[in-house]
């Protein structure tokens, strides 16, 4: 079975694009209660984000969301429900800026890594050589020189770990949240039925703090 075919199933589309929606029984229940900064740029609680990021990530990159938050009548139309659009682009943009930051030092790292690696390889390689040329009738030495030129390729495995494993996760995370940051964010009522009772949703519901 398709893996994105079955996705759509469990997420709904509204003009084209996927509904990221969450039910909130409060508004502080989307944020986490021991940040002490102002509203709008308190950190998002951990499962909020967490559902949003996966969600993401569970779709090719050409997906378009919407994320829709879900509130009582009574939360609806408040200064703070208004503000929740604005708190989750500035919390993804400063998640974007510190995997810029991440990506930056691993990089830097790399560079480092792979100069030392290089210098050392070319010291264990010149070394091994002339160990092999000069006492090649010693066994001794013969194991010398290829415990230098083994020890000389290992220095190479950090530079190449960092370039090659470490820094196009970072990157993809990157893209992910600076996706998140600009999507478009609908604050809306729980849905009513005809008979005017609430409408059973497919929505998270995050647990109260």
């Amino acid at each position: 079975m398709d893996q994105t075919a079955s996705l759509d199933s469990l997420y709904r589309e509204e003009n084209g694009q996927v509904l990221i929606e969450m039910k909130l029984s409060s508004v502080g229940q989307f944020f986490n209660s021991f940040d002490p900064a102002p509203f709008r740029e308190k950190e998002l609680d951990n499962e909020a984000e967490t559902y949003i990021v996966d969600t993401v990530k569970d779709f090719p990159a050409k997906t378009a969301f919407k994320i829709v938050i879900y509130l009582p009548d009574t939360a609806v139309d408040t200064k703070e429900a208004g503000d929740i659009p604005t708190a989750i682009r500035s919390h993804f943009e400063y998640k974007t800026l510190m995997q810029k930051r991440r990506f930056r030092e691993r990089y830097l790292y790399g560079q480092f890594a792979l100069i030392v690696g290089l210098s050392f390889l070319a010291v264990a390689t010149v070394s091994s050589l002339a160990i092999d040329n000069y006492s090649s009738s010693y066994p001794v030495a013969h194991l010398i020189a290829n415990a230098l030129n083994v020890t000389g390729w290992v220095a190479m495995w950090e530079p190449v770990t960092v370039f090659l494993f470490q820094l196009w996760p970072i990157y993809k995370q990157r893209k992910v949240y600076e996706k998140i940051s600009r999507m478009e964010v609908d604050v809306r009522p729980y849905p009513k039925s005809s008979s005017g009772s609430p409408e059973p949703m497919a929505a998270c519901q995050l647990p109260n703090p």
